[in-house]
């Protein structure tokens, strides 16, 4: 069972059992003697990676991947995405061939009944303010919530004394808001594709969100919202603060914001956590 100089090569190691996530750019991808081989673009250097072994593989900027590459990661179940840099952007994410697909299947559950909707929702909640209200609906819940976010707003605009006027979005003109609520946008754009990794990597759906109603991802956007308060909008605001005081000249904004959230993503390795508190709700 331990041939080849990455060894098994033919077990299938449970997703529970295996290393997470690798992030790559600029190298190229290729299989050589049943190993997965990386060529790094400007030293030349290559390496192998236990691709059995983790759960996915990242490829950032600069990354080229061969067929072969591809048929070896799906057959043992080892997804890859398309990923802006590090995780800014999600362009692709094949399914992971997980074996198990409890996760999705309790989501599934929760997500059929107004009870349990409810008591997820409470349990995102207090993830996020430390408590847990008495309400009995969802609406309820999401106008506390509503309120407690409007003076986050105010308290951390204040606190990097920015101008703010209230959060204001017209996705037919975004570049019509002003700054800090054109940064915020930026960010959560960023943000997005990192909780997508997440979710794409855990085998969760989506489509299935307790508190967002929007196709297609109110799942990510359930799960965005347990960072807004402490990566996204202070991560916005900061942005704007350091336009303001000239210390990105001739960038904009989009950029310096997506190049923030990268920094920030890798330092808090948020995409980790995101999994972990996926793993948590979904008890």
């Amino acid at each position: 069972m331990l041939k080849g100089r990455l060894g098994l090569e033919k077990a299938r190691i449970p997703h529970k059992s295996r290393h997470g996530l690798v992030y790559l750019e600029y190298c190229r991808l290729s299989i050589d003697n049943g190993s997965l081989t990386l060529r790094y673009d400007e030293s030349g250097e290559e390496a192998e990676l236990p691709y059995q072994a983790v759960s996915a593989i990242l490829l950032g900027p600069g990354t080229t991947i061969t067929h072969d590459a591809i048929r070896h990661l799906s057959a043992h179940g080892t997804a890859f995405m398309a990923v802006g840099s590090e995780g800014t952007r999600l362009y692709t994410a094949p399914p992971l061939f997980e074996r198990s697909a409890d996760l999705a299947h309790k989501q599934a559950v929760y997500f059929a009944s107004d009870t349990t909707r409810l008591m997820v929702a409470l349990r995102m909640y207090e993830k996020r303010f430390g408590e847990r209200p008495r309400v009995s609906s969802l609406d309820a819940l999401r106008g506390m919530e509503a309120q407690r976010i409007k003076r986050s707003y105010e308290l951390l605009a204040a606190q990097e004394k920015i101008d703010w006027k209230g959060r204001h979005f017209d996705r037919g003109a975004p570049e019509a808001a002003d700054l800090p609520n054109q940064a915020i946008n930026h960010a959560v754009t960023a943000l997005e594709a990192a909780v997508a990794i997440g979710v794409a990597a855990t085998g969760t759906v989506p489509q299935l969100g307790f508190l967002h109603e929007a196709p297609g991802i109110a799942w990510t956007l359930d799960l965005c919202d347990l960072y807004r308060t402490t990566v996204t909008v202070p991560l916005a605001f900061r942005a704007v603060r350091e336009i303001n005081e000239g210390r990105h000249p001739n960038q904009r904004l989009e950029r310096v914001v997506r190049l923030m959230m990268a920094r920030a993503l890798t330092r808090s390795s948020l995409i980790d956590t995101v999994i972990d508190d996926i793993k948590e709700i979904l008890a």
